[in-house]
């Protein structure tokens, strides 16, 4: 009786690393996301993009903004608008704390990855402040630091 390996987690569909680059990301929501047929066939084939996407509440919903998901290779004429605005799942207590943070001055909503879970497509959102200029420039120096760091540590110890 062998053990079975254990499955990963979840799979990611679309990664936005420019919503870390671009943003402090303060606090981050598991949302489910409302979808056509050919938008999920078109997820599972990896064609989507998050890059400019962002997230906005209207009245008492959030919807994804700006997120571009390719039309279905083999759809025909049932396929959908690549850039049509996507409603997100999320329990009235999130939305309400979503709602009355993004009216703080700077925050903002930005979808920080496309995931499937328990064979659901999820979206994950970040709640953002946006980063100044010298703000980028200290994380990418504390970055280099850090791998200079590394590798010095690591050639130490090949010495020895």
């Amino acid at each position: 009786m062998g053990a079975k390996a254990p499955k990963s987690e979840a799979k990611n569909f679309a990664v936005n690393r420019q919503a870390g680059h671009y943003y402090h990301l303060l606090e981050k929501f598991e949302a489910g996301i409302e979808l056509s047929g050919t938008e999920v066939k078109s997820i599972r084939e990896g064609k989507v993009n998050l890059k400019d996407g962002y997230a906005v509440v209207k009245g008492s919903e959030v919807w994804l903004v700006d997120c571009h998901i390719s039309a279905y290779s083999s759809g025909g004429y049932s396929n959908h608008d690549p850039l049509r605005d996507r409603r997100l799942l999320l329990h009235r207590q999130q939305i309400n704390k979503l709602q009355g943070r993004t009216q703080e001055r700077g925050l903002t909503i930005v979808p920080t990855r496309l995931y499937l879970k328990k064979n659901l497509i999820k979206c994950e959102i970040a709640l953002a402040k946006g980063k100044n200029v010298f703000d980028r420039r200290e994380t990418e120096r504390r970055r280099t630091v850090d791998r200079e760091a590394a590798m010095e540590m690591r050639e130490h110890r090949n010495k020895f």
